[in-house]
């Protein structure tokens, strides 16, 4: 489904911002050896939620940087809601999801190069789950 040129406009104004509060938050943090960045915002249509994208590096942090970021959501999202109240409204409610694309490119490009072929070696590649 398209988004339309507010959801589009609401996405970048969140995405920019909360990039910007990350910075702040890791700095205060005194973590200056992990990266967050946002890569992508989804708002729904009705503007009610915004789906945040982060991708962490390293990537071994990524899981728990974002089960705390989901801690602090309340958090956050007053702090967002500060930074954007002559922009929007009412805040849109925040869901943070973990971007592992990056991580996902890298494999298929090893596979590609052939240092990490899965068809010579089938135990790189993810045990099927049964449903």
């Amino acid at each position: 489904m398209n988004e339309s040129n507010r959801q589009k406009k609401i996405a970048g104004i969140l995405q920019n911002d909360l990039a910007i509060l990350f910075q702040k938050i890791l700095r205060d943090a005194g973590r200056a050896n992990i990266m967050v960045s946002v890569t992508k915002v989804h708002v729904t249509t009705d503007l009610s939620v915004a789906k945040v994208y982060l991708s962490v590096f390293p990537p071994q942090h990524a899981v728990a940087m974002v089960q705390e970021i989901v801690a602090k959501r309340a958090t956050i999202k007053y702090d967002m809601a500060q930074l954007v109240k002559n922009q929007l409204r009412k805040m849109p409610d925040l869901s943070f999801f973990n971007d592992d694309s990056l991580e996902y490119i890298e494999t298929i490009d090893k596979a590609i190069k052939g240092t990490e072929n899965p068809l010579k070696d089938p135990d790189l590649l993810d045990k099927r789950k049964k449903t």
